[in-house]
Order: structure tokens, then sequence, then C-alpha cells
């Protein structure tokens, strides 16, 4: 085994010592308000070495959402041109190295003690460099900078402490079983192993927490890693990558490759050596990556999707304590959230008073820019980066979409026109940046509709709105009555998705009865939205496949392997 170590390191030695003439350099970004830089790797993270493309010369600008300026650019893995993404250079080298590293310096070659060692150590390094961390993530992502550090950065060191304490017990899941056979001549076991190369798709909307959601079960079993992040919130995910180095793991456990989801994405779902992926995203994209996971080596899946999470507020409830929590469920991250408490169902006869308690709470909420520590929310993220390409030549040009600012300001047109009643109203800002803000409502709301152009809140609407069957992710919300708690269910209930599902009474009963009706793979029960890293999390029907957190995430990647073992019998042939 040492013999195999050296050769392995004599191996990676020689693959950097090739790349050190062509590492990328790291821009130097400054960071708003704050008289300081933060200085960002931008090449492809590949066996712990920041590396150009091996084929293209195309660079992912990053914008920043609240002023809509150019932060860096960043290398972009494989060409937008090729027609094929499975054939992607940049992601064959990244899987490469990491299919060296496991055979070699990771999987089954390193125990359980070292691995929690070097994920406590990098856990250790996000929590110092937290602030910088978190700063770089606003101006990539426009969250404020005190939810990116508080929550997102202080969840993800959890996350990685959590599982680093899995890598060193005696089996990762549940005991390794020995199971009786027979008892004079045969018995069995089961190992459960690290199932290989994992490939790992990462959204925008929480690109330091989806990273530690991935990363650390993964490396806890053994397993190794190509990242793509999003295309949009690249940043901190090469940041986060330099403090993989610096913690000490061997070259090709982690790898990040930014690119397009068409060109990288497809690459690892469709790639041959990769032995399962998981992706947090759209419905759509999860589809088409389960799609080609199965036309290739039908690699395991789990995928974390989309979602139209409803909550229900019965007449028993704390009505204000429950507003809270449905301000929050829609308000937080702007919206942006898989599991975004989109629509609300009250108990008619207590169906004005909470509306009315909900504006007051909405109210509050300070959309702006995520440098100043009055803002608890900030701009949507909406930079994809569109290549127009002539085809009659090699012309490219480059244009910057605000997509989901677009989108989401289109479902609240929608809203309106399909005669929903709108609560409170929403205006576009004349200055720069991605924001969707809240106009204070009508005193007189509840007896006629606002006097606004467009909506953010819309009330008394019906089941076949635009509005209430589709994810819009935004801080877009819908609310309607409900008479008797059958109906409530069954309105909660009416979607395609089944991430997320919340409840609000006083009555136990009710919500033990409640709590089992709703179709959602998680139910929060007077409360809503929050999260613990040992509980499972994940979705039911058009809502994905499988788990994250909890020891339900490390099942993902791992494979049982059952050993018969025969110490007594004696097999006479011919039979």
């Amino acid at each position: 085994m040492l013999a195999l170590r050296r050769l392995s390191l004599r191996k990676v030695a020689s693959f950097s010592h090739q790349h050190l003439r062509t590492m990328v350099k790291a821009a130097v970004v400054p960071i708003p308000g704050l008289n300081k830089t933060i200085s960002v790797p931008t090449g492809l993270f590949i066996n712990n070495e920041f590396v150009p493309s091996v084929d293209s010369k195309e660079t992912i600008p990053c914008y920043n959402p609240a002023s809509e300026e150019l932060i860096c650019e960043v290398v972009a893995g494989s060409s937008v041109m090729q027609k094929t993404a499975a054939s992607s250079k940049d992601i064959d080298k990244a899987i490469e190295a990491a299919r060296q590293a496991f055979n070699t310096t990771w999987g089954k070659n390193v125990n359980g003690f070292e691995r929690s060692k070097l994920i406590n150590k990098l856990a250790d390094l996000i929590e110092s460099n937290a602030q910088e961390l978190a700063e770089l993530e606003t101006l990539n992502n426009g969250k404020p900078v005190k939810v990116a550090r508080d929550f997102d950065i202080g969840d993800s060191v959890q996350c990685l402490r959590y599982y680093a304490g899995w890598a060193d017990k005696r089996d990762p899941i549940i005991p390794t079983e020995t199971i009786e056979v027979d008892n004079q001549i045969k018995f069995a076991f089961t190992r459960h192993e690290p199932i290989g190369v994992c490939g790992q798709i990462i959204p925008w909307n929480y690109p330091i927490n989806m990273w530690a959601w991935k990363v650390a079960p993964a490396l806890a079993v053994g397993c190794t890693i190509v990242m793509k992040p999003s295309e949009n919130t690249p940043l901190t995910a090469l940041k986060l990558s330099e403090l993989v180095k610096e913690a000490g793991f061997p070259p090709g456990v982690v790898n990040t490759v930014p690119s397009l989801g068409a060109v990288g994405g497809a690459a690892i779902a469709a790639h041959l050596d990769v032995d399962k992926v998981a992706f947090t995203g759209s419905t759509l994209t999860g589809r088409k990556i389960m799609e080609a996971a199965a036309k290739s080596n039908l690699k395991k899946v789990s995928l974390e999707l989309g979602g139209k999470s409803p909550q229900l507020v019965f007449e028993s409830a704390d009505l204000d304590q429950a507003a809270s929590w449905a301000a929050l469920g829609i308000c937080y991250n702007t919206g942006q959230d898989c599991t975004a408490g989109s629509r609300i169902y009250v108990q008619e006869s207590v169906y004005d008073k909470f509306l009315q308690i909900l504006v007051e709470k909405i109210k509050a909420t300070v959309i702006g820019d995520g440098f100043d520590e009055k803002s608890t929310g900030g701009p949507v993220v909406s930079n994809f980066v569109i290549f127009k390409v002539d085809e009659r030549s090699s012309f490219r040009k480059r244009q910057v979409s605000k997509v989901q600012y677009d989108r989401v300001w289109g479902y609240i047109e929608s809203g309106k026109s399909e005669g929903a009643r709108v609560v409170i109203g929403g205006e576009k800002r004349k200055t720069k940046g991605f924001y969707v803000d809240p106009t204070s409502p009508s005193s007189q709301f509840l007896l006629s509709p606002v006097e606004s152009d467009l909506g953010l809140v819309f009330a008394d609407v019906r089941p076949d709105m635009k509005i209430v069957k589709e994810e819009i992710f935004g801080p877009v919300l819908c609310v309607a009555p409900f008479k008797t708690e059958e109906e409530g269910c069954t309105l909660a209930n009416a979607t395609t998705y089944g991430l997320g599902a919340g409840l609000h009474s006083t009555d136990a009963s009710q919500c033990m009865r409640v709590s089992s009706k709703l179709e959602a793979g998680t139910v929060w029960v007077n409360q809503y939205n929050l999260l613990s890293n040992n509980v499972p999390f994940g979705g039911k029907k058009q809502s994905g496949i499988g788990r994250e957190l909890g020891s339900y995430a490390l099942e993902e990647y791992t494979s049982v392997k059952a050993v018969h073992w025969n110490i007594g019998e004696k097999l006479e042939w011919p039979l």
C-alpha cells in the first residue's frame, strides 16, 4: 500500500509540474463600500491546481446583481461551440484526476480517521474565512452579507463537522451486518463502500451551502468529486477550492469545473466514468440529467428539484407567529428557494385577520444592497450569459440577460391579468440592480384591490392560475381561504411538486393528522423552512429523488456489498 501511495504521488507531481507553467492568475476583486479587495482564483481547479481550459478560450463573466457590473471572468470548462458536450475535454481531465485519486490516495486507501481530520480542517478554514467568503457571496449572488455569513456559511461549517463525525465510525450508515446462513459451515456479511467518482451540480441560490451539502457526505464515505457550480455564481466554489488544497486533501479528491450547464453539466451526467451524479436545480434539467445517466452507464442519481410549497393556517393557530413564518417562507433569500412557501391557505374564519397581519410582516422586509446591514433581502440573481453564435462564421456575441428578473415580473403580470387580488403591489426600480420591491399597500386593501401596476402578494387566488401552479422562484405569494381541514389538505396537495409543506395549529391531534396527509418530503409544524444537518431533506413527486443531509445522505454515496464466506462446505462434483 505504501508503494502504491508513493507511485500515485509521483504521478500527481508529474501532472502538476506539466501544468505549473499554464496556471491561471487570480483576479483582484474590489468590495464596494468596504475599501478592500479579495483575490479570487479564475481557473479550472483540477488536481489541486488552477489551470486553463484544454480546448477553449471562452470565459464566463460574473456580474454583481445589485449593480449589474462585471466582477471578473473565470475560465469556462470546454467550448460552448462543441455540439457533443459528453466529449468535453475539461470534464474528462477532471474525472480522470478524480478516478486516479479514488484508486490511490482516497477511496478505500484512506481510513475514516484521516478523512474526518481533513474535513474538520476544511470546516475550520471556512469558519476562519467566513467574512471574506460572505462578502464574495454577496458580490456574486446579491444576498446580505450577514445572511451569507451567519446562516449559509455557519450552517455549511456545521454540515462539514457533522459528516466529519460520521467518517471515522465503523460504518458510515448502519453497522456492518453479519448474517447467519449456516452456523456450521457458512456466514455472510455486508460492506458499505464508497461509490466512486461523483459529479455534483449545484445552483445559484445558495452557492456555498449547496457546495457543503454535496461535498461533505461524499468526502465522509471516501468518494472523489467533480463539482460544477452554477455559471451565474462560480466565485465562492473556486475560493472554497483554495481551502480544499490548504486543508491538505490529496490532488484530485475535489475538482471544480465552472461551465455552462449544457456543456459541463451534460458532460458529467453522460460520462461513462462517473459513478454517481447529484443535482440541485429545476425539474426540467433534472429530467435531462436522469435521462443522460440512464443512456450512458446507469449511474446512480439523486435529484433535489423544484417546489410549489403550501402552508395551511388553521383557525386555532397563533396568527402572529404563523404570519411571521409565512413571511419568512416567501421573503427569505428573496423567494429564491426551492421550498419557498409560495402558497398560503388560511381557514375562512381567520382569513381577513391573518392577511392584515401578514401584510405588516412583509412590509418590514428591507430589500437592498447586501453590503448594507439594514438589508434583509437582496436582488434576484439574473446574470445568465447568452452566447449568440453565427453558424456561418466564428463570430460570437456575449449578451447578459435578466432571465430570472424578467421571469419574476412576468409571473406578477400574469397574476394580475388572471384576476388575482393584489394585496401588496410591486414596483421596478429605475436604478441599476435586479430588485423586486414591495410597495406599501392601501389601508383599505381588504375592501378593494391595491392601486398598483403589479403585485407581490395575491389574495383570493384560484387553483387554475399560473401563479398558483408554477414555480416562480421569487418573492411572489398566493393566498386563498379554505373551510374544512379536508379542503385545506386537498388544496395543499394539488400540485405536481412535493418538496416542502407547512401547517400552523395549536391542536396537537390536528397537527398529527395533517402532517400525515400532506404530500411532501418535509413538513414543518408551527414553523417553516428551517433545516437541520442531522435531519434528511428531499422531495416527493416531481421534486426529486434521494435525500440530502442526515445519515440518509450517506446512502446516496455508498453501495452495499454482500460477502458470502464458506468455512466448511465441500462441493462434490459433478452435481
